[in-house]
């Protein structure tokens, strides 16, 4: 995991998850060996504190990554990127506080001396953390500071327009198909648990369910070969979540990213929330080619219709053509102009009568 921040159009830092958990490792555990030499040693037993203090420092730089290293990745991954930086300077801040405040404080008589400079440091970076994590992006952009979150993968370098996928939008299909012209530029991520609601669908004792899951399963394949953006896939889970779609809410606002799905009650309960969202059909509807009323078509005819006389026809994009009188021409193809058209939910409708 990789985060990059940007100063006036430049790239001014770049921090990456492993570091992170080294650096706060190394930090901490100097901290508590340094602790640990004054109270062996005492104040004035020079050689305890850097001894053990060295050590400290070089176990959390080796052994973070690995002790609790997973657990602390995870929830970096989930922190917006400017909320990364703002608990970096946070802990910094702390840090430097604390290192200003611990030779007056070593002062105290007796024990206070001792134990007060390290209390007043973990205090101290607690606060910093905490200030900067809730107001940390006010400051930011007061000083013109913002985070546009750029990665470097694979030696090139995209666009943080990080989108979560739902399920229903891979057993679509249509993301692939347009995530292979170019239009989506940056990461697709796919959690976990949406990958095992797939597998799920997919060994379903359902036979309709069952091709849904598989076809799930291709598209995703297909998505991972011949995509031109990076499919990214997230262990990130909410055990204490109510469903697949209330966790990709949650983590949709955790990262502060947009839900790709087709799923109209996905897409009004994270609206609700105030999480963007992609909706293939509705982008599906934009780009259809525009039909006017009084504009002359030439349809087949291959279905009646509900009302009496009615005939069904559709367009090459699939837009459904209802033509007034045109039961009598079923199997036919007719010129047909249009009359009105009426945007709905599931699309776009299209009325038409017989051209005289």
């Amino acid at each position: 995991m990789v985060h990059s921040f940007m100063l006036c159009g430049e790239e001014v830092i770049t921090v990456n998850g492993d570091n992170f958990s080294r650096f706060f490792g190394f930090i901490v555990l100097g901290l508590l060996g340094f602790g640990m030499g004054r109270w062996i040693g005492g104040a004035d037993d020079t050689l305890w504190m850097i001894a053990l203090s060295l050590g400290g420092a070089f176990a959390g730089l080796l052994l973070t990554p690995y002790v609790g290293g997973r657990w602390l990745l995870r929830k970096l991954d989930m922190m917006a990127t400017e909320t990364y930086l703002a608990v970096v300077v946070g802990l910094f801040l702390g840090l430097v506080g604390s290192a200003l405040l611990a030779l007056p404080l070593s002062r105290l008589p007796g024990r206070y001396g001792e134990i007060t400079p390290a209390v007043v440091a973990g205090l101290l970076c607690y606060l910093g953390i905490a200030f900067m994590a809730l107001r940390g992006r006010e400051l930011f952009h007061g000083f013109g500071l913002s985070a546009v979150g750029l990665a470097k993968t694979a030696g090139e370098r995209m666009v943080d327009g990080r989108m979560l996928v739902d399920t229903s939008a891979i057993i679509d299909g249509r993301i692939a198909d347009i995530s292979h012209t170019g239009f989506i530029r940056g990461p697709l991520l796919i959690p976990r648990f949406v990958l095992e609601e797939l597998q799920y669908i997919a060994d379903s004792p359902d036979s309709v369910r069952r091709k849904r899951g598989r076809r799930g399963l291709e598209m995703l394949n297909k998505l991972k070969q011949e995509a031109q953006t990076t499919i990214q896939i997230l262990e990130t889970d909410f055990p204490d979540g109510d469903g697949v779609d209330a966790k990709l809410v949650k983590l949709a606002k955790n990262l502060h990213c947009s839900i790709i799905t087709n799923d109209f009650n996905l897409n009004r309960v994270a609206e609700l929330q105030g999480v963007s969202v992609l909706n293939i059909n509705e982008l599906a509807t934009a780009v259809k080619p525009l039909v006017l009323p009084g504009e002359d078509l030439e349809i087949r005819v291959i279905q009646e219709g509900k009302e009496a006389g009615q005939g069904v026809g559709f367009l090459d994009d699939g837009t459904m053509v209802v033509i007034e009188g045109g039961r009598r021409h079923l199997n036919n193809r007719v010129d047909v102009t249009v009359t009105r058209v009426l945007q709905t939910a599931v699309g776009r409708m299209i009325f038409a009568q017989m051209k005289e």
